[in-house]
């Protein structure tokens, strides 16, 4: 596969990138992540797209999909502020967000801005109370 660098000097124009977490077990999608990518993919029409399951980096159970980071780029966020972009996430996936989803970072660019700035910002490590907890361990059983 071409870098992405090669890749953008080669096409005229950013060619459609759908970007597959992998966390999990095996390499096929779950239930909740393949909803969010199915409902942005069809609500949004991104030219890029990646829904990565970060449930591992906090303390639930494995195979948990309780914690998800999108990256979007979007026609459909040309001319919106951030904040705008965000609350059209959320109302898209707002059923993911009433159940099973407990944590969603969000990074929403226009086309021209995702072309401009391919980055992905880095998820801090969990800082949350159950991390803290000595029981924790126990409680979720073995993870390794």
């Amino acid at each position: 596969m071409l870098p992405a660098r090669l890749l953008r000097q080669a096409l005229p124009r950013p060619a459609p990138s759908f970007g597959y977490s992998t966390a999990g077990p095996t390499m096929e999608e779950k239930p909740v992540e393949s909803s969010i990518r199915t409902k942005l993919l069809q609500a949004l029409q991104p030219v890029h797209l990646e829904v990565l399951n970060e449930s591992s980096m906090h303390a639930v159970p494995r195979g948990s999909e309780t914690h998800f980071k999108v990256v979007i780029a979007s026609p459909r966020f040309a001319g919106l502020p951030l904040l705008q972009r965000h609350r059209l996430v959320n109302e898209i996936l707002q059923a993911e967000l009433a159940g099973p989803v407990h944590a969603l970072s969000i990074q929403a660019k226009t086309p021209q801005q995702w072309e401009e700035n391919q980055s992905v910002s880095q998820s801090p490590g969990c800082l949350g109370g159950s991390k803290h907890d000595p029981q924790m361990a126990t409680k979720l059983g073995s993870q390794g």
